[in-house]
Parts: structure tokens; sequence; C-alpha cells
């Protein structure tokens, strides 16, 4: 099935963009651990929408896809769809400046995001992941 396929290699990816967030952590590098952890979540959500076989929409933020499947997946996910789709909203809202900063009033990204917020965005990607890791388990595909 090319969903599956799909929904592995998007899960493979996420497992290590959250690698990567670790790494950034060590290194005190707190923007690259709020990308990398958006991208695991965006990566994660990915392939659960496509383990169910949903097209998802080309943006960053899952939490109105999942919201409308909602019914597609199993009940105790759909317990969680609020939960992770909090998590996608506030991350993808934080996807830009992590990288760039905010140019227009000549913040760097390191003067917006601290040890506080690279801690809450890898423990939210962390979160997903695991959610993500049992749906995928349990539908046979990782």
């Amino acid at each position: 099935m090319k969903f599956a396929r799909l929904a592995e290699d998007y899960f493979k990816r996420a497992m290590i963009r959250v690698k990567s967030a670790e790494l950034a952590y060590s290194e005190h590098s707190y923007p690259d651990v709020v990308r990398y952890s958006q991208e695991c979540v965006e990566l994660s959500l990915k392939a659960a929408l496509r383990a169910v076989g949903v097209e998802y929409p080309k943006e960053h933020d899952m939490s109105r896809i999942l919201k409308a499947v909602k019914d597609r997946f199993p009940e105790w996910f759909r317990r969680e769809a609020d939960k992770v789709g909090e998590i996608s909203r506030e991350l993808a809202d934080k996807r830009s400046p992590s990288l760039y900063g905010i140019e227009s009033v000549g913040k760097t990204a390191a003067e917006i995001f601290n040890e506080k917020d690279a801690e809450k965005a890898l423990s939210d990607a962390k979160y997903v992941l695991n959610i993500v890791n049992k749906l995928l388990s349990e539908l046979r595909i990782v």
C-alpha cells in the first residue's frame, strides 16, 4: 500500500528530527530545537494521516485536518487529537521565527527562543512522536 510506505517514511524522518532536536539542545542551540521539534510533529502527524488514507494539506499545521477527519482514527487517538492539534498549531507558528528570527524588528532566532522554549518544544515533539508510534504500531505500519 502506497500510503503505508509513505507513513513509515515520514515517521522514520520524524524520529531523526527529534534526535536532531536533542543534539541541538545539547549544543544550546534553542531555536534549532524548536525548528526540529516542529518538523518532527509535522512529519509525525502527516504519517498518522497517511496511515489512515488521508491526503493532508500542503501546509505545516495539521490541526484543522486532524479535527476534520477525527473519525478515521481509533477512539484512543481521537481523545488525543485536540492536544496534538494544539501542539501542531503552536509549533507551526514558531517555524519561521525559529529559523529566521523576526527580521522586521531586528530580532534573531536566538533572541526569541530560550532554553524553556526548547524544553517545551522537545517535550511536545516526543509526546506526538509517541502517540503516532502507538497508532502506526497498532496499524502494523512500523
